[in-house]
């Protein structure tokens, strides 16, 4: 029992050194998910072990799945480094890449990273006419505004007007109908009064 035990904690311990040696990737430029508002001009990734000279390969696709590397795979210690064509679609571009390093397996995985190109910028130069044209749309607006909330205001105090006008008219009604209820009530008692001093 105990030997078994001593020997799996030997097995355990021979591959720890193996395991911990494993090429992992330490960083990619682009970085994975990064957004990039300004073209990169080349790709790279860098591993944990020294690479081999060849066999590395490293490829970039754009939203389409064109390739847009260049096909200029440089490798120097642990890192692969591929060039760019200019970029002039946006979207999300997808990094592929293989390491190898001797005595491990080959590392390999993608990466992704969103580029938004640019708008346009064939007319950037303003002119004169497209200025003064935009100013006086400007001002134009302004000016629709200003008469937008004169008219508001116009209609708000006549509203106003209204309802004060309505507002005593309802008054004048109501004290009509108080002074009609009370010389109705002042009618029958003056009539008793005559009745009684008849008798």
């Amino acid at each position: 029992m105990k030997r078994g035990l001593i020997t799996a904690a030997s097995l355990l311990l021979m591959a720890l050194p193996i395991s911990a040696h494993a090429n992992t990737l330490t960083s990619t430029v682009p970085a994975a998910g990064s957004v990039l508002v300004v073209a990169p001009n080349a790709v790279s990734v860098v591993g944990t072990s020294p690479l081999q000279a060849d066999g590395n390969q490293l490829s970039v696709v754009d939203p389409k799945g064109i390739a847009v590397d260049d096909g200029s795979v440089t490798v120097a210690d642990a890192s692969v480094v591929v060039g760019l064509k200019p970029l002039t679609a946006a979207g999300v571009y997808t990094v592929t890449y293989t390491l190898l390093a001797a005595g491990e397996p080959p590392l390999q995985g993608t990466y992704t990273f969103l580029y938004n190109a640019p708008a346009d910028m064939s007319s950037a130069s303003p002119t004169p006419t497209p200025t003064l044209s935009k100013t006086s749309t400007g001002s134009s607006t302004g000016h629709g505004a200003a008469i937008f909330v004169i008219v508001i205001f116009l209609l708000g105090v006549g509203m106003l007007l209204f309802l004060l006008w309505y507002a005593r008219t309802l008054w004048r009604q109501t004290q009509k109908r108080k002074r009609k209820a009370t010389k109705k009530r002042t009618a029958p008692s003056a009539r008793s009064q005559k009745s009684q001093q008849k008798e």
